[in-house]
Parts: structure tokens; sequence; C-alpha cells
């Protein structure tokens, strides 16, 4: 059976790099409740305010360096078949080299139409700052190319696939909260070997079958990937 690889990386993976998480903070993230910022509603009742955090946001991220774990699956990928799939919407990743990212929640870097059609065109945001005046072909104000809290995870079929097929199944740094995503673990064939990386690890309530690390990504991933070659082997 041809060895599939899927890592699975949520906020603590970016959390190592500097980049907060609203979970870690009482629900606030930047001092805005998270339902003034990241929902649908809250871009209706003022997308001068939502665009003006994402902005901020992005600028932390631009700002941010890929961490050492995220160095350790790019390089991963080059000795294996490797697919990444994060909840997370920064690009650290990519920056890190891993070339096969697949964003659940989207990509911060990125823009998409307000409009009907959301999915058809991503646009790419040169530098931090996403305007009022930048619109869509069709007139709609562009929007962050997020998943809010409320909406449809479009790639969510996609990932489910994928992890269906997977041999080998590493979740880094995910609390295992945000659903429908949490719900990829269930997804995973009996026979693939599994891991979970989180300093919170033995207090997430998972399946059977997965091996507990009870570290940070950085060194949890380091551990992981020796195993994983291991089995390669």
């Amino acid at each position: 059976m041809k060895q599939s690889i899927i890592v699975f990386s949520g906020a603590g993976m970016s959390a190592e790099s500097g980049i907060q998480t609203f979970r870690d903070s009482n629900g606030l993230w930047e001092n805005h409740n998270i339902h003034d910022v990241a929902t649908p509603q809250a871009w209706k009742k003022n997308p001068d305010l939502v665009s003006e955090f994402y902005n901020h946001r992005r600028k932390q991220i631009i700002q941010a360096e890929p961490n050492a774990a995220h160095f350790a699956i790019a390089y991963l990928q080059k000795k294996a078949n490797v697919q990444v799939i994060t909840q997370n919407i920064d690009d650290l990743h990519e920056r890190a080299g891993s070339s096969r990212v697949l964003h659940l929640h989207g990509n911060i870097r990125y823009a998409k139409s307000s409009g009907p059609n959301q999915e058809k065109t991503h646009y790419r945001i040169n530098g931090h700052e996403l305007k009022a005046i930048d619109l869509c072909p069709d007139g709609y104000r562009l929007r962050p190319h997020v998943v809010w809290f409320g909406e449809d995870v479009p790639l969510m079929e996609k990932a489910i696939s994928l992890v269906n097929k997977a041999t080998h199944f590493v979740v880094i740094g995910s609390s295992l909260n945000v659903y429908p995503a949490a719900n990829l673990i269930m997804c995973c064939s009996q026979n693939a070997k599994k891991w979970i990386v989180d300093p919170k690890a033995l207090e997430i309530n998972i399946p059977s079958g997965f091996t507990l690390i009870n570290e940070k990504a950085v060194d949890g991933v380091t551990t992981v990937i020796k195993q994983i070659m291991n089995s390669l082997s």
C-alpha cells in the first residue's frame, strides 16, 4: 500500500511562532469579541471593523516566521508523501517549504468576493491591507478569505477524502474543539498509525489507537518524524 502521511495542524502549531489564538484569551481575539469580527453577521454590521481587524492580524502574520515544527514537516515532505491539512489561516507552512497545504479555514493572505460567488476566485493581497475600495469584478467588496463561525467549510469533503486514505495521521496543536474540522480524527482507517502532539494531549477526548505526545509542536514533531521514518524504513 502506498504510504500517505497527513499532518493536521491547529493553532498550537502557529502559537510557537507568536501568533495569538482566541481560545487562549478568554474568547477575546486582540481585545475583540470573536462574534464582532469573525461571523457573517459581523461583516454585514460593520465591514470596516472586520477588515481592520484582519488587516492587523495579516500584518502580524507577515511579520511572524515559521518555527522549527513547520520546517520539520517541510523536510519530511522531501522524504515521503506528505499532505498538510491546517485549521490555521496563516501561510507559515508554505513559507517553511511545504507545497501541499489545504487550508480548511482559508488563508488570510488572500481575499474573496463578499458576493454570491465567493469561492469562485481568490485574490492575493499585496501587503497586509485590504481596503474598502478593493472590489471583485462583479463590484462586490472583497472580504478576507477565511471561514467565519457559522459558515460552511468548502474543503471539508476533500479533507475527509485525504484522511480516509492516510496510512499515517498526525494531529499537531489542535484542541479538536472546532467543528466540523475536529471530525477528521474519526475519518482515519483503523490500520493507520496515528499521533496527537499537544501539551494537553492527555486531556483531549479522542478515539483509541492514537499515540499521545504531551509536548508543544516544536518538540513533539521531532519525536513523531523519527517514529514515522522508522516505520517507513
